[in-house]
């Protein structure tokens, strides 16, 4: 038995060629493992895919952002229109969108007002959306003011509005 490998050594057969009884005393270790040259090659190509996949990751994050917005927004516009039908107007720029789930205190109270969504969303970046009335592209407008809060603004800082 060989010591390092803990396999039997095989006596040479009769007839084998000098190479087979030669590999016959001497049998070949085996390493088990990587090498470092192997994990590097590895390291870099993991670190090349990375580079190339997490920034298009992170672009269809804001996508999905605006995309949940707009989404967010119609949604509102549709609870207005209800709201507008049974009240025959959209709530005041004072009663604001909260109008759409609690029954407004201020100004004139809505004549046939219920719920009409259970709950006031934020926009994606935790900011609440803008109610204008009388609106300034249409009768109400709703909007979101992007990933910054803060009105203006391009690619994921832009508004987003019932507009779009």
């Amino acid at each position: 038995m060989n010591a390092q490998s803990h396999t039997p050594v095989k006596p040479p057969q009769a007839g084998a060629s000098p190479l087979e009884k030669l590999n016959a005393h001497c049998p070949t270790q085996r390493q088990k493992g990587f090498t470092l040259i192997e994990l590097m090659v590895v390291l870099v190509i993991i670190g090349v895919l990375a580079a190339l996949i997490i920034p298009n990751v992170l672009e269809r994050a804001d996508d999905a952002r605006v995309t949940a917005a707009k989404t967010d927004i119609s949604n509102l516009s549709q609870a207005l229109k209800l709201y507008k039908l049974d009240n025959q107007n959209y709530p005041t720029a004072e009663q604001g969108l909260l109008a759409l789930v609690a029954r407004p205190s201020v100004g004139i109270p809505p004549m046939n007002w219920k719920p009409y969504i259970e709950k006031l969303p934020q926009d994606p970046w935790g900011h609440p959306y803008q109610y204008l009335n009388p609106g300034i592209r249409s009768e109400v407008d709703i909007m979101s003011l992007g990933a910054d809060g803060v009105s203006g603004g391009e690619g994921k800082n832009a508004d987003i509005g019932s507009w779009q």
